[in-house]
């Protein structure tokens, strides 16, 4: 193929990229890209508290062993269910993009809303208590 080519319409794959690329027409390249940005957001997210979930982990002079590994394997958990999540989101916005749908409510939102709420307030009484 020579510069100045277009290349025609692609097959679409296997598996469930063929199934999302076999589904409405190609959106406006920037909605996917706005997509896929939003998604790796939410992986750093998810990233971020599997981190957080570590460090609370390790830190054995800040709270009292039971609250410690609560707040640190619920803090992962949840990271680890962001990770998730983030996908099906994605996926969910990207076929609603190609059918020119009206785009799903973020899922994500309230798990992370309550979920930080929650373990702030736990981790905050827990150091009060402490001290």
């Amino acid at each position: 193929m020579t510069s100045g080519q277009e290349r025609g319409p692609q097959p679409p794959g296997r598996g469930w990229t063929g199934r999302l690329l076999a589904e409405g027409s190609d959106p406006d390249p920037r909605f996917s890209l706005a997509n896929e940005r939003t998604f790796l957001a939410w992986i750093r997210t998810a990233l971020a508290l599997i981190a957080a979930g570590i460090g609370l982990a390790l830190v054995d002079d800040l709270v009292e062993a039971p609250v410690r590994h609560v707040l640190s394997i619920g803090s992962a958990a949840i990271g680890a269910l962001v990770a998730a999540l983030a996908f099906h989101r994605w996926l969910r916005t990207e076929r609603a993009l190609r059918r020119d749908e009206t785009l799903p409510p973020p899922a994500l939102a309230p798990v992370m809303a309550y979920g930080l709420a929650v373990a702030s307030v736990v981790l905050l009484v827990a150091v009060l208590v402490a001290r």
